[in-house]
């Protein structure tokens, strides 16, 4: 069980440090704003690296939030369900996310390597590359599809012993 606490901490590490992103990008708007605006000189730049860093912080925190349980989730299935019964579902969740993540994983390694391959740029007047998102991209489905597994190892667990889903127990996150 100890790889699920490493997980955890990668994932934890990693949403808290991401989320200063937010912070830069907003920086940079600002900055554009007051530029165009106050002095009448707007950048050519700013637009496409505050698109950057929202889209890499976006991704990025995905596993973040799955380990915090922020994603929405529709509860009708589970509300009249006891701890072994919301444990199946939650398992069965965590593998259909996990079969997801993978496939993205996979994918996402090839437009990497295709944008690398071939120098793809985007159509702005800096023609920025594209591989650094497309690189995010496939971190983010990777350490998603690890949350996934340390989550649906632990709904296993509390399927089979539910006093593990009870606070204290293995499926408790950090």
């Amino acid at each position: 069980m100890r790889y699920l606490i490493w997980i955890d901490r990668i994932n934890l590490l990693l949403g808290r440090t991401v989320s200063f992103a937010v912070w830069i990008g907003a920086a940079l708007l600002v900055f554009e704003v007051i530029s165009r605006y106050a002095f009448g000189q707007p950048t050519i730049w700013a637009h496409g690296y505050t698109q950057r860093i929202f889209a890499c912080y976006f991704i990025l925190v995905g596993a973040y939030t799955l380990l915090k349980s922020g994603h929405v989730r529709v509860d009708v299935f589970l509300v009249n369900r006891g701890p072994r019964g919301r444990a199946l579902l939650d398992a069965l969740n965590y593998a259909f996310l996990l079969i997801w993540c993978l496939a993205l994983t996979y994918e996402g390694w090839n437009f990497f390597q295709e944008a690398l391959l071939w120098n793809e740029k985007d159509d702005s007047a800096l023609a920025h590359p594209l591989w650094p998102v497309k690189l995010c991209l496939v971190v983010a489905a990777g350490l998603i599809s690890l949350q996934a597994l340390a989550g649906l190892i632990r709904s296993l667990a509390a399927t089979a012993n539910p006093a593990l889903a009870q606070p204290g127990g293995l499926a408790n996150e950090p």
